[in-house]
């Protein structure tokens, strides 16, 4: 080999190895968040999560998985909590808005309840959710057998009417 082919090797691998290198070398300037703005960034988070918790809250205890008798404690605990969260806003960063933080709260939520029904009706959800109901009930109508349970066999399902499986052949 030439001494002209060994040199273009070694500067080559000099290359790579300043290339690979080159993020150990360098100097970064790590910015590092303020302790004010980490608390309320973690304020303005809990207090949008507690706002989320009130309106799935309220749309549970209308669905009926929540019981009546748990519901007034377990909305008061949760908008209380909110309340404290948004007074520890308004200390940590003024905003200039008044009135009870509790209020404030429920302002937020049935605006959050009022955006999600207008996101709703524009997908066009109840239209949907009709379309798809008739559907069903069209596919029972025409349906004149009622399934029997299944195979024992081979686990299809069977009709009332079977005497065999349409699957295996097992006797029923």
């Amino acid at each position: 080999m030439e001494i002209g082919a060994i040199l273009l090797v070694l500067a080559l691998a000099l290359l790579v190895a300043l290339f690979i290198a080159q993020p150990f070398l360098e100097r970064r300037v790590v910015k590092l968040v303020s302790a004010e703005d980490q608390q309320l960034s973690s304020l303005l988070a809990e207090r949008d999560r507690l706002i989320t918790a009130l309106q799935e809250l309220d749309f549970d205890h209308t669905l009926g998985k929540i019981p009546t008798e748990d519901y007034p404690a377990m909305r008061v605990e949760l908008l209380q909590h909110a309340a404290a969260v948004l007074r520890q806003l308004d200390e940590a960063a003024p905003t200039g808005k008044t009135g009870d933080a509790a209020d404030r709260v429920e302002a937020a939520v049935a605006a959050r309840r009022a955006d999600a029904a207008i996101a709703k009706k524009a997908l066009g959800a109840e239209d949907e959710d009709d379309e798809i109901e008739a559907r069903i009930a069209a596919r029972r109508a025409t349906r004149k057998e009622k399934t029997a349970g299944f195979c024992s066999k081979c686990g299809k399902p069977l009709m009332k009417s079977d005497k065999f499986c349409p699957s295996c052949g097992k006797p029923i």
